[in-house]
């Protein structure tokens, strides 16, 4: 005869409870929603003289220039479509621009977009 106290564990040998079988499932789920980082775009080569005003890193370099820094690249790809495009009236803008590909604005937008924002302190 089998003593009671392997009868009662027979039974339940190898099993886990709800929570433990759950928790592979639950690691899965939470690497599987876990930011991707992507490497950092390469230079681009028409920087130049985009750097000249708002800065090699986004951050303007003359007073009335804009900090491009962290912005969306969506939000600069359309934007120096429309400076391109004569759809944003600004001489100085369109003149900086000139004749540039798609593929030119959106390694622009894509470098500035991925550049830390600037924060300013307090006066």
């Amino acid at each position: 005869m089998v003593p009671p106290s392997r009868i009662d564990a027979a039974p339940c040998m190898g099993k886990r409870p709800a929570w433990a079988r759950a928790l592979p499932l639950l690691a899965a789920a939470l690497v599987a929603a876990w930011p991707v980082h992507a490497a950092a775009p390469a230079r681009p080569a028409r920087l130049g003289l985009c750097a000249a005003c708002h800065g090699e890193t986004g951050v303007a370099q003359i007073p009335g220039a804009p900090h491009l820094a962290g912005q969306k690249a969506d939000y600069l790809r359309e934007a120096l479509r429309q400076y391109r495009d004569g759809r944003r009236n600004v001489p100085l803008m369109r003149a900086a621009i000139g004749p540039v590909s798609d593929a030119d604005l959106d390694e622009l937008a894509r470098w500035y977009s991925a550049q830390t924002p600037h924060v300013q302190g307090n006066p």
